[in-house]
């Protein structure tokens, strides 16, 4: 079973593809591209279609811009996406550090301070992302995943999350995102999800997958620090450089799936 294939196609390969002019205006082509390979354009793709009107590659544009790039197409990426208001962060910088056997420790810490404020909510609290696979390398920040039975119903869990210590950041069609306040260390990322929901299986399989099978950890791993060499600056722009193995991982994923019997683990692990 291969570990990943992502596509090495150039972008001008992809936009004749998608039957897109190289003089589009870059917004236009961009959106154009996006709907012909869905998931598989990413934000970057727009920062190289600006960026080589100027004869520059995508991470050369000052960091400012990019920023206002991503915020300008991110409702199509995250459908009925918002921010909230105060609830911005300075830290625009990351660094992929060696796995450390602490992080699971940590995650508990953060799921017991969650269950003590989602009692009769939470229908399932689990550990996802890299954090969550022994010995892969990640950002030294535990991502927990809470399952709801109504995710709209933000009157459930909402306030009871920020007494936990963080901060709703956005929310989108699909999740709701929170992290540390203002002047906190960013040491977690909580993510609300319908239960039952694509969003939710998917970063469990995943999580799931890469624990089986090394090969898959490995590729997943170079592609990681690839990315965080180039995109230290960009935190947008580092997710953003994962989509593609992530997808293929994902394709290989859903196979092993169904050769293995996987399920959803019981609540509560």
């Amino acid at each position: 079973m291969p570990a990943g294939r992502s596509s090495s196609r150039s972008l001008d390969a992809r936009l004749a593809a998608a039957r897109v002019e190289p003089s589009a205006e870059p917004h236009e082509a961009w959106r154009r591209l996006r709907e012909a390979e869905g998931r598989r354009t990413t934000i970057i793709d727009l920062y190289e279609l600006v960026a080589r009107r100027r004869g520059l590659a995508g991470h050369q544009l000052p960091q400012a811009e990019r920023v206002e790039l991503a915020r300008s197409v991110m409702p199509v990426i995250w459908p009925g996406f918002a921010r909230t208001e105060g609830s911005e962060r300075q830290d625009l910088s990351l660094e992929v550090v060696a796995y450390d056997p602490s992080w699971p420790g940590r995650y508990q810490r953060w799921r017991d301070r969650l269950v003590g404020q989602l009692a009769g909510t939470a229908l399932r609290i689990e550990h996802v992302g890299s954090t969550a696979v022994p010995g892969l390398p990640a950002k030294p920040t535990i991502d927990v995943q809470v399952s709801v039975a109504d995710l709209e119903d933000e009157s459930r869990y909402v306030a009871q999350i920020e007494q936990a210590g963080v901060q709703l950041r956005s929310r989108d069609a699909l999740h709701r995102f929170f992290r540390p306040f203002a002047g906190q260390p960013r040491e977690v990322h909580v993510h609300v999800c319908q239960v039952g929901s694509d969003w939710e299986r998917e970063h469990l399989l995943f999580r799931d997958y890469l624990r089986s099978y090394p090969a898959a950890k490995d590729a997943y791993a170079k592609v990681k620090l690839g990315a965080a060499a180039v995109w230290s600056d960009d935190r947008i722009a580092y997710t953003e450089a994962k989509t593609g193995v992530i997808l293929d991982l994902l394709d290989a994923a859903q196979a092993w799936a169904c050769g293995n019997s996987w399920t959803l683990p019981r609540p509560g692990g």
